[in-house]
């Protein structure tokens, strides 16, 4: 085989030359790492050489006293439906039912006077090892409802950021959160205290939905998370979103490579949390402002609300709403459970026919409360009805089901009242 020579390999060279300089030019092939990566969604185009949040997420970077920080807002007109509810209905909302859900701890602020608000974090564990990397807020306007996404682009930038935060919530009176008073407020408080800033959540009045929302749907939906609910209620389908125990790994994957467009997920899922929460807030203010109107149709759910007003002393309504959750219908559990309790507000409210009805009801079938109903009965009968035999029957049948110290100790004092009614001899008429 002839030797490849020097001469050989300049000719080769200056082929390859002459080829290149007449082909078109070509953009260099991506290495396989960057190939394998997803094109960023919702219409951002990967470039190799601007990964930065300037150029992939829609907003600005922002400077104050303490640095820099990155600022993303998203706008939705009063036209816009978010699931089932039309916009517009955030800012019809009147301002005094804040003080039906919070037993008047919070007084009436007009709309324009709440935020809503919910976090992106580094972890779900919380303590302060734990730092709330976007922070979103929600606000309603003449024209619609504006969320704001306060994010910081690396730890160093948490001190302008929330720096900027509570100068923007010096403006409102009222704070929503979902679950805020658990995790999102003591996060919060945290990261000021460890920043050296004085805490802007502290004079907010503070509305945590999660616990109203409960009241309500714990019965029908098990699983009352605000995902959960946004679609039960509001008739959201979300595609695509990200799971929200991978939102932790999301940041550190961005604090790693400074690839921005894998955060673009990470913004929306924050902006679908804090437009649900608005959504939501205004489906659950209605119905515990005007109770007897509420829109609710299943029964599990009127049950709820009617124990709600049981305790807030309101017993004429809670038991008008008692009777719509039996007959909407509800599983049998349930079903008991509100008959025994209607029975007891019947009493309170003075009715004891219906309540007689009522408890009759509930010793024909096996359920919860056929005992209680025994007892309750024989409580009417020796006390009001002055009926010594059928009180005594009742708490025999009562005894039957599951016997008890204060049930043995009636049944004997019946006993010997019954007793000493039979030995008595019946009155003579008296003499002329």
């Amino acid at each position: 085989m002839t030797p490849i020579t020097t001469a050989d390999i300049e000719r080769l060279r200056r082929r390859i030359e002459r080829i290149e300089a007449a082909s078109p030019a070509r953009a260099p092939r991506p290495s396989a790492s960057k190939a394998q990566h997803e094109l960023p969604p919702y219409g951002f185009e990967e470039s190799p050489k601007h990964y930065d949040a300037e150029t992939c997420l829609d907003g600005a970077v922002m400077e104050n006293a303490y640095g820099s920080y990155f600022l993303a807002e998203r706008f939705y007109p009063r036209h816009k439906l978010h699931g089932s509810l039309e916009v517009s209905r955030l800012g019809e909302m009147p301002g005094d039912w804040l003080e039906a859900i919070s037993e008047k701890r919070i007084p009436a602020h007009d709309p324009s006077r709440w935020v809503f608000l919910d976090t992106e974090t580094t972890g779900l564990a919380g303590g302060t090892g734990t730092c709330a990397f976007l922070i979103g807020v929600g606000t309603i306007e003449d024209g619609g409802f504006r969320v704001r996404l306060f994010f910081m682009r690396d730890y160093d930038e948490e001190r302008a950021m929330l720096w900027a935060l509570a100068e923007f919530l010096r403006h409102y009176d009222v704070l929503v959160t979902y679950n805020g008073k658990s995790y999102d407020a003591p996060l919060i408080e945290t990261r000021y205290r460890l920043q050296r800033q004085k805490s802007p959540l502290e004079r907010l009045h503070h509305l945590d939905l999660l616990h109203g929302a409960r009241r309500l749907w714990k019965l029908r939906m098990k699983n009352c998370r605000l995902m959960n609910l946004e679609n039960e209620i509001l008739g959201v389908e979300r595609e695509g979103d990200v799971p929200g125990e991978m939102i932790p790994y999301y940041y550190f994957e961005y604090l790693r490579t400074k690839q921005a467009f894998r955060l673009v997920p990470l913004f929306h899922h924050n902006v679908l949390d804090i437009v649900s929460l608005a959504a939501l807030t205004a489906v659950v203010l209605e119905v515990y402002a005007t109770p007897q109107t509420s829109e609710l149709r299943h029964g599990s759910d009127l049950l709820g609300l009617a124990r709600w007003l049981r305790r807030s002393g309101d017993h004429e309504g809670a038991a008008g709403l008692y009777r719509r959750a039996v007959q909407a219908g509800m599983m049998d559990e349930e079903l008991f459970a509100a008959l025994w309790e209607t029975a007891l507000l019947e009493k309170k409210l003075g009715r004891r026919d219906q309540m007689l009805v009522l408890l009759e009801d509930l010793t024909k079938a096996r359920n919860a409360h056929r005992g209680s109903a025994y007892e309750e009965l024989a409580k009417h009968y020796e006390h009001k009805a002055k009926d010594v035999a059928r009180a005594l029957e009742m708490t025999c049948q009562a005894l039957a089901l599951a016997e008890s110290p204060q049930l043995e100790r009636r049944r004997l004092r019946l006993e010997k009242r019954l007793a000493r009614s039979a030995s008595t001899p019946p009155c003579l008429p008296e003499l002329s």
